[in-house]
């Protein structure tokens, strides 16, 4: 659109965590700011790109949610480099937790939006341009009615960049006014080759961690992280535990899983979701060599499959998406997985046959 002539004055992309969208954005804006682009990409070497590259360029703004009332993004513009810097793929629960906000709600404030339009009609300071990149609009809720006219009438060479992931919170009336680009997620060989490049992983372990992120770059480097753990051995240890069904057996596992932070205990439901997707396809197949499951994992995983049905591993799997889901929001986490741990092994006797006399 751009290097054609026909870049829009506002550009909503639509991705999924860990896509890359933010990062797009970030080049984008880079690109357009830059006094040499080349062919597809910003040249890298002139005063604008550099300034860009490192979210300094006083024509470049960023509009990003917050916590507390009144607070604009302008006040945390230290803290939103050092995060972009260390991770562009990064989501919302690791920008909170960059800012300590512990369990306050996030949003983009009434404050913020007018601010946006203030400091967006001022002049562009060095280059013909002026750039906002706006990650989460959804965040805004009905405040965001205050930028329609911005969106709709902007300042000469002024250009919106929108980086959303929840399509259906954000307002019809803001969408309607931007240039829709969906990003689509990651390939599992685009992942893995990051990993190999970025964190010099094996190729099967990278592969294997690829495919436990589903699409998510950010999730995949958080799981390169803790490669000392391998969540395999514990996910394998309570599944056989929850079959047995020994109450004490049962709490102390779920002690053991609760020695662990939330991120970590999300990675080991998030390992878990993987494992139950392969035993269902051997379940289907009858076959383990093909699934995609390191060596040592694949004799346990037929071996549990052959004790489940697929409708059984459906409803685990739904079970286990809840509890990620409940982590999320904080829920207690000794009551969640002990829970859990008891709703599995009532999984477990569905299919067990009584013994006859």
């Amino acid at each position: 659109m751009a290097s054609g002539g026909r870049l829009p004055h506002a550009v909503m992309l639509i991705g999924s965590p860990g896509s890359g969208d933010l990062a797009l954005a970030l080049a984008f804006a880079q690109y357009v700011l830059c006094e040499s682009p080349m062919e597809g990409d910003s040249c890298g070497q002139c005063r604008h790109c550099k300034k860009a590259a490192r979210l300094i360029h006083p024509d470049l703004h960023f509009s990003f949610p917050t916590v507390g009332k009144d607070v604009t993004s302008d006040s945390l513009l230290p803290q939103w480099r050092e995060a972009v810097a260390e991770n562009p793929f990064l989501n919302v629960n690791d920008w909170l937790e960059h800012l300590d906000a512990g369990n306050k709600q996030a949003n983009i404030n009434r404050a913020e939006c007018l601010h946006v339009v203030k400091k967006l009609s001022l002049k562009s300071f060095e280059s013909p341009f002026k750039v906002l990149v706006m990650w989460l609009p959804e965040y805004m809720g009905r405040e965001g009615n205050r930028l329609l006219k911005l969106i709709e009438e902007p300042p000469e060479n002024t250009l919106l960049i929108f980086v959303a992931q929840k399509e259906e919170l954000l307002l019809g009336t803001i969408v309607s006014r931007c240039q829709l680009v969906r990003v689509p997620r990651l390939k599992d060989e685009e992942i893995a080759q990051a990993l190999q490049q970025l964190k010099s992983l094996p190729p099967e372990k990278a592969h294997l961690l690829a495919h436990l992120a589903d699409g998510d770059l950010n999730d995949a480097l958080k799981l390169s992280q803790n490669q000392e753990y391998s969540f395999s051995d514990l996910f394998i240890s309570w599944l056989r535990h929850c079959y047995t069904g020994n109450g004490v057996e049962l709490t102390a596992m779920t002690e053991k899983i609760c020695q662990f932070g939330r991120e970590e205990q999300k990675q080991f439901l998030q390992y878990g979701l993987h494992f139950l997707r392969e035993m269902t396809q051997i379940k289907l197949t009858g076959e383990a060599s093909n699934a995609r499951l390191l060596e040592a994992e694949k004799k346990p995983a037929q071996s549990l499959a052959g004790l489940l049905s697929v409708e059984q591993l459906d409803k685990m799997s739904r079970l286990l998406n809840d509890c990620a889901y409940y982590i999320e929001r904080n829920a207690n986490q000794k009551l969640l997985f002990l829970d859990a741990s008891i709703q599995v092994h009532k999984l477990f006797k569905m299919n067990r046959q009584p013994v006859n006399g």
